[in-house]
């Protein structure tokens, strides 16, 4: 048993019988969900903010529209970038059978989204009344489609290739060359290259790159302006991040945390007038 999921705390969930259990919860500015693992399957998505999961195997940031899947009995912590308005579905496990049983990020439909505000609404879903029962199927339905996005940083192993994921974690805007860091860190470029290839299918460049991205990505989630989140996680300009982040998410940064804003307003709106009836 690994040192981290002997320190992880089991949380465990009311509604054990039922087919999903929901949490829903708001969390301050660089709040962090210490370790702990579920003997569910948890699928957590956020109408607000920006995630960050980590886990043994890697890093995975998680903007709003996106959710992310971590299976039953993976230990994790969750931390927040900028105010979070989290929404959680706890699954039987194997319900989703089609979804991996390793973290990843997932895109979350118009349809899916509205599915789990439902859901959280309600608390519990039972397969023993007949409209939670259609619900939990029209969910699952949509969790069979899901899509993966390449928003994850794997983790290494070797200790030469820690050393360097190491060194460009602490400062993902530092413009020093490879070369210079791997030496640094105790071998050539050339060999931390098959290091990262072996352990992540991925050169030691393009993990550099995600990191920026995924660094950015947590800057924007704090509210800090596209110019300054470029510049800070080691952009020469902002095209380039704002050509980076169009490329994975399909828009550009700004519009793309608009739209979470103004989505985030109306399900504000939305709960008041369905409170107030």
């Amino acid at each position: 048993m690994s040192k981290n999921r002997q320190a992880a705390v089991f949380d465990h969930l009311v509604g054990h019988g039922d087919a999903i259990v929901t949490l829903t919860r708001n969390y301050a500015v660089n709040h962090v969900i210490s370790l702990h693992f579920h003997d569910r399957d948890q699928l957590v998505y956020a109408t607000r903010g920006v995630m960050t999961v980590q886990t043994e195997e890697g890093t995975w940031v998680v903007p709003t529209h996106r959710g992310v899947w971590i299976p039953k009995s993976i230990v994790h912590t969750i931390t927040m970038s900028g105010p979070v308005a989290m929404r959680t579905l706890y699954l039987k496990p194997r319900m989703a059978k089609d979804l991996p049983r390793s973290c990843c990020v997932i895109n979350i439909s118009p349809l899916l989204k509205e599915l789990i505000v439902e859901a959280c609404a309600a608390g519990t879903l039972t397969n023993r009344v007949l409209r939670q029962r259609h619900l939990v199927d029209v969910i699952v339905d949509q969790l069979r489609v899901v899509q993966a996005v390449p928003l994850q940083l794997p983790s290494v192993s070797d200790p030469r290739a820690k050393r360097v994921v190491e060194a460009l974690s602490a400062d993902p805007g530092n413009r020093r060359s490879l070369a210079h860091i791997c030496e640094t860190s105790g071998a050539s470029r050339r060999t931390i290259e098959r290091i990262f290839q072996e352990e992540t299918a991925m050169t030691v460049g393009k993990w550099r790159q995600q990191l920026r991205l995924m660094h950015a990505m947590r800057l924007l989630g704090e509210g800090m302006k596209v110019t300054y989140a470029a510049q800070e996680a080691g952009y020469n300009a902002p095209s380039a991040f704002i050509a980076a982040f169009r490329k994975m998410l399909g828009t550009t940064p700004t519009l793309y945390f608009e739209r979470t804003a103004d989505e985030h307003a109306s399900s504000i709106r939305r709960s008041r007038a369905q409170r107030s009836r």
